[in-house]
């Protein structure tokens, strides 16, 4: 039976979100930092094994990009982690969403294209309600800085991701991202491990990255990238609905509107932006948040 190539995007996504709210049950023995190092050195050392790519014979500059883009992907997975072990998971996602919404509108040139990032900025203000005096502005904090790094990611991406092919670039940049959090993550790791924190931590480690890329290769190379990128746009929701499954993180009614207008301002967002140019889905994939061209073409939550 072949599964829809939307049942697979939007099981990219389920992974992705599944992956980040089962992620928080590791904070308390492994702090954020740790699952994050933890997730990242799983997911890098199996690509590494899979793609084997050729380090020693990549030229310097493609080379250097793809270290690069390393680095950000540790930050942005970091970033993210440590947003929702402070805040609720639809809304760090929400708020997150405001960098690759940013970088779109940009590249559109039109002034209309900024409506849709002002959209998500007043649904995110929706979700925070920073008028109630209840916001955790660490938390929040290190969303936009995770939507910052996102936004970073994108640029880096353009100049990598069709320069590899298959899992070369994804299997480097995620292996660097492990060596960058290592500082911040390894001895917090090392020191909370046990055999079913480990078990727990590969399972988390399988949910997102891994099977988000392997689904959105599939799917990717069985629908048009604009379509692919309007499904990725129901992120916030679905991130939403997890948190209140298993997280029982309950949204009340203003929170609920502004989730829909970021969901709207991705769609939106998505729909303006320039024309990407066509992939066969062996690029650099959302496992690390990848996004060439709007919001994002070919991504998987790196988170």
């Amino acid at each position: 039976m072949k599964i829809p190539a939307p049942a697979l995007a939007i099981s990219a996504m389920l992974s992705v979100q599944l992956g980040s709210a089962l992620s928080t049950q590791l904070f308390q023995a492994l702090t954020p930092a740790g699952t994050a190092w933890l997730r990242l050195t799983v997911a890098g050392a199996v690509l590494l094994v899979l793609a084997r790519p050729p380090l020693f014979r990549l030229p310097w500059l493609l080379l250097r990009n793809t270290l690069g883009l390393g680095v950000v992907t540790g930050l942005l997975m970091l970033m993210f982690i440590e947003a929702i072990a402070r805040i609720p998971l639809g809304t760090a996602v929400a708020i997150e969403f405001l960098g690759p919404l940013s970088v779109a509108a940009l590249r559109c040139h039109r002034q209309s294209a900024l409506l849709w990032p002002a959209l998500a900025l007043g649904g995110v203000l929706g979700l925070t309600q920073p008028w109630v005096g209840h916001l955790d502005l660490v938390g929040c904090g290190f969303a936009v800085a995770s939507g910052i790094s996102w936004g970073g990611y994108i640029l880096l991406t353009q100049r990598v991701g069709s320069q590899l092919p298959g899992m070369q670039g994804l299997a480097i940049s995620l292996g660097t991202a492990a060596v960058t959090l290592a500082p911040c993550g390894l001895m917090a790791a090392i020191s909370g491990l046990t055999v079913p924190i480990a078990l727990q931590g590969i399972g988390v480690a399988i949910l997102v990255p891994l099977l988000p890329f392997a689904f959105e290769m599939l799917a990717l190379r069985r629908m048009r990238v604009a379509a692919f990128g309007t499904l990725m746009a129901l992120e916030p929701a679905i991130a939403t609905v997890l948190g209140l499954v298993i997280l029982t993180q309950r949204p009340d009614l203003l929170q609920l509107v502004g989730v829909a207008a970021v969901v709207v301002a991705g769609i939106g967002a998505q729909r303006s932006a320039p024309a990407p140019v066509p992939d066969d889905g062996t690029a650099l994939s959302r496992s690390s948040r990848s996004d060439v061209g709007s919001i994002r073409p070919a991504a998987s939550g790196q988170r």
